[in-house]
């Protein structure tokens, strides 16, 4: 019985350690300029990634709270450091809400992929690139349903909101996802290596 007590309360410890851990990577990540890894003309962004590698290795509860974490970031961030667009991310259900989903839902598609794939790192680059499609279009959908054409004016384009949006969603989102898919395979499988997961 004690046992049982002595492995639940590390695990919790763990858990804890880890949300600590990925959400201030998650943190630095979004307020300096290793977010972003420029690739030709496009400037990737790898904030959504501790999330993806949190609910994978830990669960569904600690993705959402480094998700939680992440969303909160921007939120403050949009607050405090305001730009031309920030008034879409001071909605919560644009800064925080996708981010939490993702974090749940990432541990979902990873445990059903790694029961239909054989190879593990397969397996995890593909969550890798579903989990940050899942950020791109929690994000991008919800500015398109709540401020459209307010956010298309915002950042100095004009035509249809639903055109533009998509625009970049393809031309970030993709590059984003597939560079997901390599740095959450890579690093999840290093982790698992070292027996701490």
């Amino acid at each position: 019985m004690n046992s049982n007590v002595s492995v639940k309360k590390k695990t919790n410890v763990r858990k804890l350690v880890i949300v600590g851990v990925l959400s201030g990577v998650s943190i630095m990540l979004s307020l300096t300029p290793l977010g972003y890894i420029p690739i030709g003309p496009l400037n990737l962004t790898i904030m959504h990634i501790p999330v993806i590698i949190g609910a994978i290795i830990e669960g569904p509860l600690v993705g959402m709270m480094i998700g939680f974490m992440f969303g909160m970031t921007s939120l403050v961030r949009a607050f405090v450091a305001p730009t031309v667009i920030s008034f879409v991310l001071m909605n919560p259900l644009i800064s925080v809400l996708p981010r939490v989903i993702m974090g749940i839902a990432t541990y979902y598609v990873y445990t059903i992929l790694n029961k239909m794939i054989s190879k593990e790192k397969v397996s995890l680059a593909i969550t890798g690139v579903v989990g940050s499609l899942m950020n791109t279009v929690g994000v991008l959908g919800s500015i398109y349903l709540l401020y459209g054409q307010k956010y298309v004016e915002a950042i100095g384009k004009t035509g249809s909101a639903g055109k533009i949006i998509g625009m970049i969603a393809v031309t970030n989102g993709l590059p984003e996802a597939i560079l997901a898919g390599v740095i959450v395979s890579s690093v999840v499988v290093i982790l698992k290596k070292t027996n701490k997961f």
